[in-house]
Order: C-alpha cells, then sequence, then structure tokens
C-alpha cells in the first residue's frame, strides 16, 4: 500500500492528515443544511463534527433540526468501532426518498454521548448539503459520510485504493 502524500493546507484550510485517529468529536456553530426534493430539510447552528485521519469531517445536526417527518426509521444498523451501534433512517423531503440517507447512534459510545440524538447525513443521497452556504462535495467512495468544503483539503479515504489507509 502506498502512502498517501497530503495535501498542504492554505490560508484558512485544515489537512485531514492533521485529525486524530481515534476520532475528535467537537461542536460546531457553522449553519448546517441539508436539501431534499428542494425542501430544507433540516438547519442547525449547534452541530458536531467528528474528525478523523484522511476523513472530512462528519457533520451531525441535532434531530430537532429536522422538520417534522422527514426522518422515518429504516431497517438495518451498522457498528462503528469508535461511536457504537448505528440506527438509520430514510429522509424524506418534496416527493422524494432518501432511503437510508441518514443514521444517528442512540447510544453512543462515552466519547462520542453528545451524538444522542444527533443524525448525520449521506451528502450524495440527497439533493445537497451546505456548510454556511457552502456546497458540500460528498466524500468519495459513496461509504463513508464525511462532508468536503474549500476549508479541508485531503487526499481523502474513499477512493479507489484507500481502504487500508
Amino acid at each position: 500500500m502506498k502512502r498517501p502524500v497530503p495535501e498542504r493546507p492554505g490560508p484558512g484550510q485544515e489537512s485531514v492528515w492533521d485529525y486524530p485517529r481515534p476520532p475528535r468529536l467537537e461542536p460546531t456553530t457553522a449553519r448546517l443544511e441539508v436539501v431534499l426534493g428542494g425542501v430544507t430539510v433540516a438547519s442547525t447552528t449547534r452541530g458536531w463534527r467528528v474528525l478523523e485521519t484522511s476523513h472530512p469531517p462528519t457533520y451531525y445536526l441535532p434531530r430537532e433540526a429536522f422538520l417534522d417527518g422527514s426522518l422515518r426509521p429504516a431497517e438495518g444498523s451498522s457498528t462503528c468501532e469508535w461511536k457504537g451501534r448505528a440506527a438509520y433512517f430514510d429522509v424524506l423531503g418534496g416527493d422524494r426518498v432518501a432511503p437510508r440517507a441518514a443514521w444517528t447512534y442512540p447510544d453512543p459510545t462515552p466519547a462520542f454521548r453528545d451524538l444522542v440524538d444527533a443524525v448525520a447525513v449521506m451528502a450524495a443521497a440527497v439533493d445537497e448539503c451546505r456548510v454556511d452556504g457552502e456546497r458540500v462535495e460528498p466524500q468519495p467512495g459513496g461509504f463513508y459520510g464525511g462532508w468536503i468544503t474549500a476549508a479541508v483539503v485531503g487526499p481523502f479515504k474513499g477512493e479507489p485504493g484507500t481502504w487500508g489507509w
């Protein structure tokens, strides 16, 4: 496996290669928005970022940031070695349904206790996600939930050949 060469961050940028492993949870006051079916289904300035080496930040919004009826429990679960067992939601907005596009940790590990009732959204599964008005790029690969903005540089885990990073 070839070791990645981190990009050098410019002014006001962060390198995902400076993020820790195990990951760190931190609050954010950035405006976080999720749009589906032409409807802003979630908006908040009281979110969290999970920062992990080689990953763009994964943003979590409080459940109350979502419009009533925009989250529907979905089948299945998964386990994160750091956060615990995840449960999934379909996201509903306008006339669209994004299956299993959001997840939560009903009983997270102690380091991530603040994520109780917080919801993350897979940016690639909805019309758009925004951080302070900037439309994000989804983390590559379709498996991870990071949101890429101009404030972070990679390379990012998720591209072909990065599984072992």
